[in-house]
């Protein structure tokens, strides 16, 4: 994919930096290795939603075959721009492998954890036609953790869904590791030696900063996990990672202003379209009251 350079820029990146970073963005984003990836056009798609599934019958040799329909909703999904602008101090230009390790660690972090934010409502949805999962069912684990994931799975199924996969954020993942029975042995991982938690109730488990919410009320239920059916949540991209180098700009950086030219730096831009849609009812967050 092609890198935008300003024209006063001297800076040669390989062609192929735009690509790595996108695939180690989906790497670092929970959400994006569980749910379903489609391609997304610029102006949006209209996504079918299966709300009901036919149902078959018994008949006899002679008799008529039942015609039973699924029902069916849609949706739409629409692309939105996350971005996010890295500065680089001028020492980078005459080290173009620092400078690539650099882009290649800092960007898919930052782009993959903001989407696993919004997905999981830590932060505002960027409109309307982009689905969160802040308000769905919520299950205390920190009091007796495997009976709170016990009752997620069982709000999944009784939303006619099965529960495929679980994100813990690290305090999440805390929770389960101090989880022990009766003889004070680990629940959910077989020795100390593991370190973290493979599996929760026969489906993945898999890990994100984005999944930890904290609770800003008087009831401190801090949101440190997700669990559902995530054949039913889907993301689409209109193209890969977006990058554009330059040396000239003026960035607002808070409360300070970042001039490069002035100071010898330059800046890293990166931007993706994207979108995101689910059938919130198959999935459960994960809580635990704090003080």
């Amino acid at each position: 994919m092609a890198i935008d350079m300003n024209r006063t820029t001297t800076i040669a990146l390989p062609g192929q930096v735009s690509s790595e970073i996108w695939q180690k963005t989906q790497e670092s984003s929970a959400v994006m290795g569980l749910a379903r990836r489609i391609a997304l056009p610029g102006l949006g798609v209209t996504i079918p939603v299966i709300t009901g599934d036919p149902e078959a019958a018994w008949v006899g040799e002679t008799d008529k075959k039942p015609v039973k329909r699924g029902t069916l909703a849609t949706k739409q999904m629409t692309p939105y721009t996350l971005a996010v602008i890295v500065p680089f101090s001028n020492q980078f230009r005459r080290d173009l492998p620092a400078l690539y390790d650099a882009l290649v660690q800092r960007l898919p972090n930052a782009l993959g954890k903001k989407f696993d934010q919004t997905v999981f409502g830590g932060v505002t949805a960027p409109g309307s036609n982009f689905d969160t999962l802040k308000g769905c069912t919520a299950q205390e684990i920190g009091t007796d953790a495997y009976k709170g994931l016990v009752a997620a799975d069982a709000d999944v199924a009784a939303h006619d869904g099965i529960l495929s996969g679980w994100v813990l954020s690290p305090q999440g993942k805390a929770v389960l590791l101090n989880a022990v029975d009766g003889n004070k042995r680990p629940l959910f991982i077989n020795s100390v030696a593991e370190g973290a938690v493979p599996m929760i109730l026969g489906a993945r488990a898999t890990y994100s900063k984005g999944a930890y919410i904290a609770d800003s009320t008087a009831a401190k239920k801090n949101v440190v996990g997700f669990g559902g059916d995530w054949t039913q949540a889907v993301y689409g991209t209109v193209e890969g990672v977006q990058i554009s180098i330059s040396d000239q700009a003026t960035l607002e950086d808070g409360s300070s202003t970042i001039n490069l030219f002035q100071q010898n730096m330059f800046a890293v831009r990166a931007e993706i379209e994207v979108g995101f849609r689910c059938d919130t009812t198959v999935f459960n967050k994960l809580t635990v009251t704090g003080t």
